[in-house]
């Protein structure tokens, strides 16, 4: 994979109460069954996502999703809620709650991607974080594996241009702890 990430995906975010939601929207030339198992296999995830689960996430209830930066790892309580393959996931993370809806193209899916978090500030660095991750998710599903882009390695491979590039397309103001 180079340093150069992909061109920004179609995204938006929609407040959700005091809350906040990202929709990020990626196309995959992949067939929905293919993505479905890159969202849900433990040893898939840990190739391309920001955590390392301790399970499938294929079926509901509780799991633990452990964050993965360099040799710091942090689990986080995690509960699957919906789990309807190959169509919709949906779990908490933390505080937060991720959608994941795959829709069938004819040629690939569109992974459409509605992650809640806490604050509007937080949006263009999830963003940043999922852009990169799936860019990773897209080479693996080639069959081209490449290492994982996540954590304080994400900013050797554009996280921050990538960051400036999303808050300026959501229209939210990067703060100075951004």
């Amino acid at each position: 994979m180079t340093r150069q990430p992909t061109p920004l995906a179609p995204v938006e975010g929609e407040p959700d109460g005091d809350r906040w939601t990202l929709v990020f929207v990626r196309e995959f030339r992949h067939p929905r069954e293919k993505v479905w198992a890159a969202l849900t296999d433990p040893a898939q995830l840990d190739a391309w996502s920001p955590f390392r689960p301790d399970r499938s996430l294929a079926r509901t209830g509780p799991a633990t999703l452990t964050m993965v930066d360099g040799e710091t790892e942090v689990p986080m309580d995690a509960t699957v809620l919906r789990a309807d393959p190959p169509e919709i996931l949906e779990y908490n993370w933390g505080t937060d709650l991720l959608r994941w809806e795959l829709v069938d193209t004819g040629g690939g899916t569109r992974l459409t991607l509605r992650h809640t978090v806490a604050a509007e500030g937080i949006v263009p660095k999830v963003a940043a974080g999922w852009h990169l991750c799936f860019d990773v998710a897209e080479h693996l599903l080639a069959g081209d594996p490449v290492p994982t882009v996540r954590g304080q390695a994400a900013m050797e491979y554009g996280w921050q241009d990538l960051h400036d590039r999303y808050a300026a397309k959501l229209g939210i103001e990067a703060t100075a702890d951004e």
